[in-house]
């Protein structure tokens, strides 16, 4: 899907900053269509996906927790999901993280695979209590990673 027609009116520095921050594309969706399609220089479409992946992060962290604390409170259907999604996620992931610490964290984000990312590391942190302070230098540390593993595979430093 080419998502540069949606952005035809905007810089490429813009649509390359709102691309990385978007859920599903964050910077592994980024730095391909800002190198790729806008032709941005290769250092350049780094810092910006990487600046606009870390943006939603920070807001995830911050807000995630009085947001399903509300939802479960106003809602049956939200209490019963948030508490199996998060009961689910820490039984089926605890070993890893507990083994692993930080380093789990981190390397989640870091790796370019779909469900992998900043907004999934942002959820992962806070079903796993992994304070705002600790989670956001760790998780900004996993984009920069995947920053440069996809840079690299976008300029075929990397092949398959």
């Amino acid at each position: 899907m080419d998502l540069s027609i949606y952005f035809t009116n905007l810089s490429p520095e813009i649509a390359t900053f709102i691309i990385s921050m978007l859920p599903v594309a964050e910077l592994r969706g980024a730095i391909p269509v800002a190198i790729g399609i806008y032709h941005l220089p290769p250092v350049t479409a780094y810092f910006i996906a990487v600046v606009g992946n870390i943006i939603p992060v920070f807001f995830i962290l911050k807000y995630i927790e009085p947001i399903s604390k509300f939802l479960m409170s106003k809602s049956k259907l939200f209490d019963g999901f948030f508490s199996w999604l998060f009961a689910r996620t820490r039984r089926k992931y605890n070993g890893r993280f507990e083994k692993w610490g930080a380093l789990a964290l981190v390397a989640f984000v870091a790796i370019p695979l779909p469900i992998t990312g900043g907004w999934t590391g942002a959820m992962a942190a806070f079903v796993f209590g992994i304070p705002m302070k600790k989670a956001l230098p760790l998780i900004a540390l996993g984009v920069m990673i995947a920053g440069v593993i996809v840079t690299g595979l976008s300029l075929g430093v990397w092949g398959f």
